[in-house]
C-alpha cells in the first residue's frame, strides 16, 4: 500500500541519540486495513526514537479522536484517545523468531522501521468492547428519537408476550408455586 509508506522512519542514517517524528492518522490510514474496528478517525502520533548502537528504543504518545457507532442508538460519534506505548527493537544477523510485543527483531541489513502496523494495533486494541455515547463521547447523549423507538418496540413486544394464549398445562404449573 503506497499511502502506508509515509509510516516508515528511516533510521540507517540517523546519529545516535533521541530523534522526533510526528505522524498523523486520517481515514484513509483507516481504509488500508479491510478489518480494522475504526473506520474513521482524526489521530496525531508523537514519536520518539532512540538510537543506540545495537537497538532503538521507540516511545509513542497517540491522541486523537476515533469515531464509533453508539452499540444503544446507533449514532455515531467521536471517542478522544490518548495513551502511549514503547516498543524495543533489536538487531540481529541470524533468523530470530522470538519476537514479543514490547521487542521487535530486525535483521542488521534493515534500515528502516515501519510503524503502520504498530499504530494500527495499538489503536485498534484501545476501542471499547462496548461503545456508548454517553460514557465514551464528548459531551453528548444517545439520540432522544431512537430511544423512544426502541422503547416502544420493546413495550409492544411485553404487550404481545401477555397477550398470547398459554398452554393450559403451563398455567396447571403456576398455580403448584401459589399452594
Amino acid at each position: 500500500m503506497k499511502y502506508l509508506k509515509q509510516y516508515r522512519i528511516p533510521f540507517s542514517g540517523l546519529a545516535a541519540g533521541k530523534h522526533d517524528f510526528e505522524f498523523d492518522m486520517d481515514n484513509k490510514f483507516f481504509d488500508c486495513y479491510e478489518h480494522s474496528l475504526v473506520k474513521k478517525g482524526n489521530l496525531r502520533a508523537l514519536v520518539s526514537l532512540q538510537k543506540q548502537e545495537n537497538m532503538l528504543i521507540v516511545n509513542f504518545n497517540i491522541h486523537g479522536d476515533i469515531f464509533l457507532t453508539c452499540d444503544i442508538c446507533l449514532a455515531e460519534f467521536a471517542a478522544p484517545i490518548e495513551f502511549q506505548e514503547r516498543v524495543i527493537v533489536k538487531f540481529t544477523q541470524e533468523e530470530w523468531d522470538q519476537e514479543t510485543e514490547e521487542v521487535l527483531i530486525l535483521n542488521k541489513a534493515e534500515h528502516e522501521l515501519d510503524i503502520a502496523n504498530l499504530l494500527y494495533e495499538y489503536i485498534n486494541v484501545r476501542v471499547p468492547y462496548y461503545a456508548k455515547c454517553a460514557e465514551q463521547g464528548k459531551n453528548i447523549t444517545c439520540d432522544p428519537d431512537m430511544l423512544a423507538k426502541i422503547n416502544g418496540i420493546s413495550d409492544q413486544e411485553d404487550a404481545e408476550t401477555k397477550t398470547e394464549n398459554i398452554d393450559p398445562r403451563w398455567a396447571a404449573l403456576k398455580n403448584i408455586k401459589n399452594n
